[in-house]
């Protein structure tokens, strides 16, 4: 039996897709950067590129993500490019002093070098805090190579005077890796330091390339505002999916995002009991919203319903019909127990709390 075990557990790995990463680097005209990928190009299907935010990289942002069981049917359709932000690779040697890092517009200017290299059209980009900004500044100067976007606690506008102030105060009293954690995570959860907010502390406070996390840092303080304006040509042109949680820090900047954005084109997704990062805590019901929003795309047609989704499809189905001739928004309203995002037809912006 003991045999036959052992068996068992080494037919197993050769099965897992995509799971050999292959990890790069490419020359840009603001320096080298590091992308890691997993899986083969697929014939007719855009690359999924990820942007990790502030403190983190591809991997303390994305792996419980893309990790998840669910999300396996998802990997296996897709290539993936993870790109780590200049210095925030696992092993980066930390920059010179008067080292002067990449603003984010110019983040955004190295992402066409990276599918140069690889020889890709199109992406699918799932963004995080500054990487949802880089993504989605990417997206306003290469329209015609974004599919889709998943932005996750977007912040699309400048700091004003009172952010520049309150920033500046906080700087007095508290060290980069507590602003840090500020922005990634709400004070709710901060108070609570559970194991997560441990975890993460403790990954932001001894990472050896701190100096390089700063210069980060200051480059999303330092922002530009993007302009979108709804009706106006300053707006994403592909689908958009805006992910927060409900006690995150970033809230009202993403409510404030789905505003000026295309109804049309655009899904609004608040999710209960997940704090600041929604990709660590609730990557279940993250990954459930992905897949309706690719098949809303048209792929994964034949993309399996989980247990959750089938359980709740009769009353989804019986709110959208409750819809009528709402002009902006349909809204429905789940429990965290509730289940997934249902997939909503184009021309309507879904503001949904699962």
């Amino acid at each position: 039996m003991a045999e036959l075990q052992e068996v068992q557990i080494t037919e197993e790995k050769p099965l897992l897709p995509g799971q050999t990463p292959e990890t790069h680097s490419v020359e840009t005209p603001y320096g080298s950067v590091t992308f890691t990928v997993y899986g083969t190009p697929k014939p007719k299907r855009p690359a999924i590129l990820t942007y990790h935010d502030v403190g983190l990289n591809y991997k303390s942002c994305f792996q419980p993500l893309f990790q998840f069981v669910d999300m396996q049917e998802i990997i296996q359709n897709f290539m993936r490019v993870h790109v780590d932000a200049p210095g925030m690779e696992e092993g980066a040697p930390v920059f010179p002093l008067g080292y002067q890092y990449p603003s984010l517009d110019q983040l955004a200017d190295m992402i066409p070098c990276i599918l140069q290299y690889l020889n890709f059209s199109t992406i699918i980009g799932v963004g995080v805090g500054a990487g949802a900004y880089v993504l989605s500044r990417y997206a306003l100067t290469h329209p015609d190579t974004v599919e889709g976007l998943v932005l996750i606690n977007i912040d699309p506008n400048a700091k004003g005077w009172m952010d520049w102030a309150a920033h500046k105060l906080t700087g007095l009293t508290s060290s980069i890796p507590e602003m840090i954690l500020g922005h990634l995570f709400s004070q709710e959860e901060l108070s609570g330091n559970s194991e997560l907010i441990q975890k993460y502390r403790n990954i932001i406070t001894h990472a050896p390339n701190l100096e390089n996390v700063e210069l980060y840092w200051n480059s999303y303080n330092n922002r530009r505002d993007l302009n979108f304006e709804r009706g106006s040509d300053i707006t994403l042109k592909c689908p958009v999916m805006l992910v927060v949680g409900d006690q995150a820090p970033h809230e009202d900047a993403v409510v404030e995002c789905n505003s000026k954005l295309d109804p049309t084109q655009t899904s609004f997704l608040k999710m209960a009991d997940s704090g600041g990062q929604p990709q660590l805590t609730q990557p279940g019901k993250l990954t459930e919203a992905f897949k309706y929003f690719l098949q809303g795309m048209g792929y994964m047609a034949s993309s399996c319903m989980t247990r959750l989704s089938r359980s709740r499809t009769a009353s989804l189905t019986s709110a959208a019909s409750l819809d009528g001739n709402r002009s902006r928004s349909r809204t429905l309203s789940q429990s965290s127990e509730s289940g997934p995002l249902p997939s909503g037809p184009p021309g309507h912006t879904m503001e949904v709390s699962c």
